[in-house]
């Protein structure tokens, strides 16, 4: 009796198919309408360009977007991987040391309140424009990684813990065969977070930096489109934007699932 209701609660493969199926019939309407309403209207391309223009344009204009997405991709690269291990790293701190998270947490909050786009023209004074597109991408992508991992690390089961304690286990083991293990899916979650935060963070360093007269990323070519009204080269550069965000969360969220998907509850339930 209980095989079957768990073979009638598993989803059939149709139903599986229909989760990628339907998105994808709902965005090809989508683009179908635009391009019919375009071509009625007769809207011209630098008001509104068709789906068809922007593709011309995409493949025109390859050379010089593919050459910025890459620079797009490598700052959100670096400030992602900085973000990263310093969140993993202080939050450990604040985890061997209440007194330092007391110390150091509200800073943490300041950062992450605090408008990147407010803090950008500051760094790109003070700093070189690289280096502050970079700390701008680390800005917006470090708090959720902390966040993320201090509650992990607090959230380990009190029993666990006394029975560590009771076998007399160190604190460095202690943090290697609990609390790590038990805060992982916190950490992976931060992660998923941080990817696409640090391409916005990059992004808005570029519009800052673009309006300086420096810049070339994507963000970029976008603010220099609209002030030559090459509108499709805008749509163009944020399609790659968007793509190249929904490839980030797309990778992180399948190593968090290759990585939980033995043990984890979240990910044992995606399978069954």
């Amino acid at each position: 009796m209980n095989a079957q209701a768990a073979a009638a609660a598993k989803p059939s493969g149709a139903q599986r198919a229909m989760r990628f199926v339907l998105p994808v019939i709902v965005f090809a309407a989508g683009l179908a309408a635009w391009e019919l309403v375009v071509r009625i209207k007769d809207i011209p391309p630098y008001v509104l360009p068709a789906p068809s223009v922007i593709f011309l344009t995409l493949v025109k204009d390859w050379a010089v977007l593919s050459q910025s997405l890459a620079t797009t991709l490598l700052t959100t690269l670096e400030g992602f991987v900085a973000a990263s291990i310093g969140g993993i790293a202080l939050a450990l701190l604040f985890n061997q040391s209440k007194w330092v998270e007391y110390s150091l947490f509200p800073y943490a909050v300041v950062l992450q309140v605090t408008p990147v786009i407010a803090i950008a023209p500051l760094l790109l004074i003070y700093l070189e424009q690289q280096t502050a597109v970079v700390v701008c991408a680390f800005i917006v992508a470090f708090f959720p990684v902390l966040s993320n991992t201090t509650l992990g690390l607090n959230s380990v089961d009190r029993n666990l813990a006394g029975l560590f304690q009771l076998y007399g286990a160190s604190p460095p083991q202690t943090l290697r065969f609990l609390k790590l293990p038990a805060a992982l899916p916190y950490i992976l979650g931060g992660l998923r977070i941080a990817g696409g935060l640090s391409l916005i963070g990059a992004v808005v360093a570029e519009i800052a930096a673009g309006t300086a007269g420096a810049g070339s990323g994507l963000a970029y070519r976008i603010a220099e489109s609209g002030y030559r009204l090459n509108i499709p080269r805008m749509f163009a550069a944020l399609l790659l934007l968007s793509l190249a965000g929904i490839v980030i969360y797309g990778v992180l969220a399948l190593v968090s699932h290759l990585v939980l998907r033995r043990w984890h509850e979240s990910a044992l339930g995606k399978e069954n």
